[in-house]
C-alpha cells in the first residue's frame, strides 16, 4: 500500500475543510495556545502535560480531554505509514509557537520524514492577513500546490527557537528576528513577542496599550463591542476570544462601563501619557514559555528586555 501523508493542522476549522477538499492522507489536530502559559522544551512528556493542565484550569477554567489529546498524538507512533509531514500554521504568533513546538516534537520522535510547511498570510489581492480557513478552496489549494520543505537549518532553527522559549532569557531569540529561513513570518512573531512583556515606560504590553488606545479613540458601547475591535486589530499575535477576555477583565481598572459606554478614567489616561508605571497595579501572572511577564519589560530604546525592577532583586 502507498503511504500517504500526514497533515498537522492548527485546530479542527482546518482539519475539516481539508477533509471537505478530499486532501489526502491522515490528519492530526494541533489544538494548542503554547504562546501562553508554562512549557517544557520536551513537548508532550509528563511534565508538559501536567504544566498546561495546572494553567488552563488556573487561567481559563477549562479541563484539557486528555484522551482526545493523546488520540491525536499517537497518530506519531507509526511515522513508517507516512511519506511526509506537511504543516498547517499561519502567519501569526499564536501558530508559530504551536509549530516550533510541533517540529520539536517530530525531532524528540526521531521521526526522519520530509517536512513541508503550508502558511497563510498575505494574499494578493487583500489588504488584510489571511487565516487558512479563511482561503477560499482555490487559494487553500493553491498554497498547498506550493508548499515550502523546510531544510536542515530551517528545523535547526525551529527548535533553537522554542527552546529559547521555554527558557528564561528571551533576549536570545534577538538573532533570529533578522535571520532568513523558509519561516517567512517569524521575524515579525518574535518581534510581537517580545513586546507582550510590559513597557518600561508605562508597565503595560502592546496589547494592553492598544486596548485602551481603542477605548479612547472608538465609541465603545459594550464589553462585547471593545472584544470585537481587539480581535480585529491585533497585527501577528492570533489571539482568540478567551485570552482577549481575560485581558480585557483585569484592565478594568483603567475604564469605566456605563449602560451605553466605555471610557477611560483618570488612570487610562495616565497610562496612554506613559505618566506612570502601571506594572504594580496589573493583576496578571502569565506566564510566556518558562519566563513570567512580569519577571521582565521591554525597553524600547534599548529594543531588548530588561529585569523588572519589581523583580530585580
Amino acid at each position: 500500500m502507498k503511504n500517504k501523508p500526514l497533515h498537522i493542522t492548527n485546530g479542527s476549522s482546518l482539519t475539516n475543510f481539508l477533509n471537505e477538499l478530499n486532501v489526502e492522507g491522515e490528519k492530526l489536530t494541533w489544538q494548542e495556545m503554547l504562546c501562553e502559559g508554562p512549557t517544557t522544551r520536551k513537548v508532550v512528556s509528563e511534565l508538559f502535560i501536567n504544566e498546561r493542565i495546572k494553567f488552563f484550569s488556573e487561567f481559563y477554567d477549562i479541563d484539557l480531554d486528555l484522551d482526545q489529546i493523546n488520540a491525536e498524538i499517537d497518530k506519531l507512533n507509526n511515522p513508517e505509514n507516512y511519506s511526509e509531514i506537511i504543516l498547517w500554521f499561519e502567519y501569526d504568533l499564536f501558530c508559530h509557537l504551536n509549530m516550533v513546538a510541533v517540529i520539536s516534537l517530530l525531532q524528540q520522535r526521531k521521526i526522519d520524514l520530509p517536512i513541508y510547511l503550508v502558511c497563510s498570510g498575505r494574499i494578493e489581492g487583500s489588504k488584510s492577513l489571511k487565516g487558512l480557513p479563511e482561503l477560499t478552496p482555490e487559494q487553500l489549494m493553491d498554497h498547498y500546490n506550493n508548499k515550502v520543505l523546510l531544510n536542515k537549518e530551517d528545523i535547526e532553527m525551529a527548535t533553537t527557537v522554542w527552546g529559547i522559549y521555554c527558557g528564561i532569557d528571551h533576549n536570545l531569540l534577538k538573532p533570529f528576528i533578522v535571520k532568513s529561513s523558509s519561516f517567512k513570518y517569524l521575524s515579525n512573531c518574535l518581534k510581537a513577542h517580545l513586546k507582550r512583556f510590559p513597557d518600561s515606560i508605562t508597565g503595560l504590553n502592546i496589547l494592553e496599550t492598544n486596548i485602551l488606545k481603542i477605548i479612547n479613540e472608538q465609541n465603545i458601547t459594550s464589553k462585547n463591542h471593545l472584544l470585537g475591535y481587539a480581535l480585529n486589530y491585533q497585527g501577528y499575535y492570533g489571539y482568540g476570544d478567551i485570552q482577549f477576555e481575560r485581558i480585557i477583565e483585569y484592565l478594568s481598572i483603567f475604564y469605566t462601563v456605563s449602560e451605553h459606554k466605555i471610557e477611560l478614567n483618570r488612570k487610562g489616561h495616565e497610562a496612554l501619557l506613559g505618566q506612570k508605571n502601571f506594572a504594580a497595579n496589573i493583576n496578571d501572572r502569565m506566564i510566556f514559555g518558562g519566563v513570567e511577564k512580569n519577571s521582565f519589560q521591554f525597553n524600547i530604546a534599548e529594543n531588548k528586555l530588561v529585569k523588572s525592577i519589581l523583580n530585580a532583586n
